[in-house]
């Protein structure tokens, strides 16, 4: 093969790595937006406590944290809460401002724990489930100029575990479901 054959061939491998990867980071980001309505629905009629949901979307940031990386899942989890703020409550409005500080402390706390070699996609999900109950309570306290808000954490930690568990279960399903799919592209 000539040099200019195999460059134009690694080109277009590289051209299709690019597309796949956008390609794939529009569904999750579909996915989690979707994922995100259901649960605000289904959650009303599960939980009690308000603002208590499953964490469904939560998956996909999951997956697309292991699969791509930070960058990526920042990008995932981001959009999805302006595009579902949109939807809902409009940007900048208490409810976005608590859905987004949730997710950014949940972000960089699954960022950190992810790098400790002995932590399970599981812990890293807890980990993002607890810190995403602290960064919206903390908001919620600020915006809403309520220190008594704080009493609702114990709560929200207390339901936080058992679904950080199930969106990391599900979310180790995925990946390797989206791993072995993407690292071996011919079987498709």
């Amino acid at each position: 093969m000539s040099s200019p054959q195999l460059h134009d061939k690694i080109t277009k491998v590289i051209k299709s790595m690019k597309l796949r990867k956008i390609i794939f980071l529009a569904i999750m980001i579909s996915i989690s937006i979707v994922l995100s309505i259901v649960e605000s629905m289904v959650s009303v009629t599960l939980f009690i406590i308000p603002g208590v949901k499953l964490g469904l979307a939560n998956i996909i940031t999951l997956v697309v944290l292991y699969i791509y990386g930070g960058k990526e899942a920042f990008i995932v989890s981001i959009l999805r809460i302006f595009i579902v703020s949109l939807i809902y409550s409009g940007l900048f409005t208490p409810t976005s401002l608590m859905s987004l500080a949730g997710g950014i402390i949940a972000y960089l706390a699954m960022i950190a724990i992810k790098r400790l070699p002995k932590l399970s996609i599981v812990s890293v999900s807890v980990t993002g489930a607890l810190m995403h109950m602290v960064g919206q309570i903390a908001m919620a306290i600020v915006v809403l100029d309520t220190p008594t808000l704080i009493y609702y954490l114990p709560y929200m930690i207390l339901i936080s575990i058992p679904t950080g568990i199930l969106t990391g279960l599900v979310g180790k399903k995925m990946i390797d479901i989206f791993h072995n799919q993407l690292m071996n592209p011919e079987r498709e």
